[in-house]
């Protein structure tokens, strides 16, 4: 009996295991302003490796997206535009910040936002713009950036999916004001839970690392609102040895959707992931749509694939605008993000997966749909 190909596998061996072990036997397990050894050494190699001037580790990719809005002074009667195609955290936070959110419909070919609705979505009340890098391809921060400065916006990039993607060359977070990272076990990198804040800006970083601690510029000592979003020690080891093989992680997920690609390329019911020019797609998850399907044909697709030992997903099967909580927002016509939603399913591709495997997932998903 086959293995499943999981839709995605945290890649850890003794390496990390061992940075582990040293934490532990070091007694150092956190520090009360969240500014330990090995958090202080992730946070510098991390914002050196994103070219940002300041990284801030925090414990999940959703507290990172608390404190940006936080830092941005988003607060009741605002206003933050975002995707509805995308996970709930997103929007979760704009909630958590007292704002309300306000949901924008996303291009049809790479599932982001699309600039060109943003405009049409700006009030008095607009405080920022939360674009979603999904999937690992980066939404288009320059037209996006040059209509938050048209209108005095904040830009927080969620940059949760795309570890090691480019953008006009450049990584994410270098068009945005802020860009909040996730290190959860299924991503690109992880250290178990976790998150990063990276900007380029003095006052925001201080902000936020007063923040992420209580409010706490020194030890018992608060000078402004916080939360406890300090990462442990622990994580932090694991991040430290997670990132010095990011790039080869992200070079064999590259490989594997090339691969991939080659091989579903003659399936015309399927229209497949592409790399824009002036982008490079990091891969998180290889996403496919079934051309004039509905959600039950999807599924039924998605079910078989399954069977076969191949953890076929759908990431998003609910945009969050149609979520139960979130109706209360307004009622929105999105019909890119439902349409998606109908039809997306995604592909393993991960580091783990073999050659051997890719052929497997290609050829099954022929038989499927033959």
């Amino acid at each position: 009996m086959r293995k499943t190909i999981q839709i995605n596998m945290p890649q850890i061996d003794e390496q990390e295991i061992e940075m582990v072990v040293k934490v532990l036997k070091s007694g150092l397990l956190t520090s009360l302003l969240g500014s330990g050894p090995m958090a202080t050494q992730f946070e510098d190699a991390f914002a050196k490796f994103v070219k940002a001037k300041h990284a801030i580790a925090v414990n999940s990719g959703t507290a990172a997206l608390h404190l940006a809005l936080l830092a941005a002074d988003v607060a009741s009667g605002d206003e933050v535009i975002l995707p509805s195609f995308t996970f709930v955290s997103t929007a979760e936070t704009v909630v958590l910040a007292g704002a309300k959110p306000v949901f924008v419909d996303i291009d049809s070919t790479t599932y982001n936002i699309d600039p060109e609705k943003i405009e049409d979505a700006i009030t008095a009340k607009t405080k920022a713009i939360m674009p979603v890098d999904l999937y690992g391809l980066s939404a288009d921060m320059e037209a996006i950036k040059e209509i938050a400065q048209k209108h005095d916006l904040t830009v927080i990039e969620d940059a949760a999916q795309a570890h090691g993607a480019l953008y006009r060359g450049k990584p994410p977070g270098n068009f945005a004001d802020m860009a909040c990272w996730s290190f959860y076990g299924s991503k690109n990198m992880t250290t178990g839970e976790g998150g990063m804040l990276t900007t380029n800006a003095d006052e925001i970083a201080e902000r936020v690392l007063c923040m992420r601690s209580h409010g706490e510029k020194k030890e018992y000592h608060s000078v402004m609102i916080g939360h406890n979003y300090r990462m442990p020690e622990i994580e932090a080891a694991i991040g430290n040895t997670q990132l010095r093989k990011l790039p080869t992680f992200v070079e064999k997920r590259r490989s594997n959707a090339k691969h991939l690609t080659e091989r579903l390329a003659e399936i015309n019911r399927l229209q497949l992931p592409t790399e824009p020019p002036d982008y490079k797609h990091s891969w998180y998850l290889y996403t496919v749509r079934l051309k004039e399907a509905d959600t039950t044909e999807r599924d039924r697709v998605v079910d078989r694939l399954r069977k076969r030992a191949i953890g076929a997903a759908v990431y998003y099967p609910t945009p969050i605008h149609l979520m139960p909580y979130y109706r209360k927002f307004g009622k929105y016509h999105l019909p890119e993000t439902e349409k998606a939603s109908q039809q997306v399913f995604s592909l393993p591709v991960h580091p783990g997966v073999t050659l051997e495997e890719i052929a497997y997932i290609a050829d099954s998903v022929t038989q499927v749909l033959k």
